[in-house]
């Protein structure tokens, strides 16, 4: 089944066990079987974001393609920032312009700051305005014990999913208006950590509370800071970075029994990047499949 053709989640029957897929990280969406629902077919839209600009990490696959696909078709223009997987960008495209709206692709390794810097300085040229920034890239490797973890790739998890979400909130924030917003994915990790993602799960902890922070210090300008928590979400860094059996029964330990869609995260964005959230910062939504936050 393609891209193209994918259906509604339920309707596939998309529970474990999976077949086994492996990838190398950071992983591409078009290789995933089954292939992950991002909202083409399902996601229709009611203007919430006409005339705003976004800009949203990791956005060529997985929750950063579903929420792009949902702000497009809820009237704003996108600017996507994503490592190097380059077919799945283009698809992600695809689908923003086939919503009417303008789509940039930035490729680039976001835990440099420079790199940064340029991601916003786009947005700016090609949109003239930032409204949303959504920081949503993450690096994710997993091991059987904490052992095992080099201190080069602890440092590199800490700079692409913490110190990127810094530098670009220092750089979009001077341009942002009052009535922006800024949405971090943080994870259900920082709330349950699995021990064999303990860097992964230590900087979701990091961004929880950088959320939290950042909200109050944002809120004279106008700009509110939210989060939303996934579980377990079925997208590229899955089959790119768990061990083979575990990717077989992904999401199997959830009360609802199956990973989540990334197309059942793009609301929970569109809600914290809208009007409909005004009274709302320093929050987090978790989306984790009954799975609580605690």
């Amino acid at each position: 089944m393609s891209q193209r053709e994918t259906r509604n989640p339920q309707e596939q029957g998309a529970k474990p066990p999976f077949p086994k897929q492996p990838q190398q990280p950071p992983g591409l969406e078009s290789q995933m079987e089954p292939q992950p629902d991002y909202g083409e077919q399902s996601y229709k839209g009611s203007g919430k974001l006409v005339g705003k600009a976004a800009i949203i990490t990791g956005g060529d696959s997985g929750i950063g393609r579903a929420v792009a696909l949902a702000f497009a078709r809820e009237g704003a223009d996108v600017l996507i920032s994503y490592l190097d997987e380059h077919s799945d960008a283009e698809e992600t495209l695809r689908v923003v312009k086939g919503a009417g709206r303008k789509g940039v692709a930035m490729p680039g390794d976001i835990s440099q700051e420079a790199l940064c810097r340029q991601i916003v300085e786009r947005a700016v040229q090609e949109f003239g305005q930032i409204d949303i920034l959504v920081n949503n890239a993450a690096y994710q490797m997993s091991h059987e014990t904490f052992m095992d973890i080099s201190s080069e790739e602890f440092d590199q998890t800490f700079k692409t999913n913490v110190y990127a979400m810094f530098y670009l909130c220092k750089a979009a924030v001077p341009h942002m208006r009052e009535g922006g917003a800024i949405v971090n994915t943080t994870s259900i990790q920082a709330y349950q950590p699995s021990a064999s993602l303990l860097h992964y799960a230590t900087t979701k902890g990091a961004i929880l509370t950088f959320t939290k922070g950042l909200s109050q210090e944002l809120i004279e300008k106008g700009i509110r800071v939210n989060a939303v928590a996934p579980g377990p979400i079925w997208t590229p860094l899955i089959p790119s970075t768990l061990p083979p059996e575990h990717v077989s029964e992904f999401g199997k330990q959830t009360p609802m029994g199956r990973p989540g869609q990334p197309a059942e995260l793009a609301p929970a964005f569109v809600f914290l990047a809208s009007k409909d959230s005004s009274y709302i910062t320093g929050e987090v939504i978790g989306v984790t499949g009954g799975k609580p936050l605690s």
